[in-house]
């Protein structure tokens, strides 16, 4: 199985730029309508133009761009230095939602938001 996660943005050349600098790697495809990031092997982030999901979706749909800026999805990544890529996130343009923490689900997570408003959580699983 492959996963694709596709995050609708207002503007894929700058949330491209963003997440280059937050995951640390270059996009393995990078065309109009589409940018495209290997996270680990069968996974891939995404991002489409907010207008061209609008059109791929059909007008029965809300327009995507109604959403923007309010939380509409989470992408938790566990690393192996969460708080090294929380400040590097912060100092990419994310806006800091909870700083590292431990959480009620044992892991420690640092979480932020995007420029579109998607959230970003950073984690990393703390032995019992």
């Amino acid at each position: 199985m492959k996963v694709n996660v596709i995050l609708y943005v207002k503007d894929q050349r700058a949330s491209a730029r963003f997440y280059s600098e937050v995951l640390g790697k270059r996009p393995r495809l990078d065309v109009p309508g589409m940018t495209e990031f290997a996270l680990v092997d069968g996974c891939v982030l995404g991002l489409m133009p907010q207008a061209g999901a609008r059109r791929l979706l059909g007008a029965t749909t809300p327009d995507p761009s109604e959403g923007s800026g309010i939380p509409r999805a989470e992408i938790y990544l566990t690393v192996g230095d969460p708080a090294a890529r929380h400040l590097n996130a912060l100092r990419a343009g994310a806006k800091e939602l909870s700083p590292l923490t431990r959480r009620d689900w044992g892991d420690e997570a640092a979480y932020s938001m995007d420029p579109d408003g998607h959230v970003l959580a950073f984690a990393r699983a703390v032995p019992g």
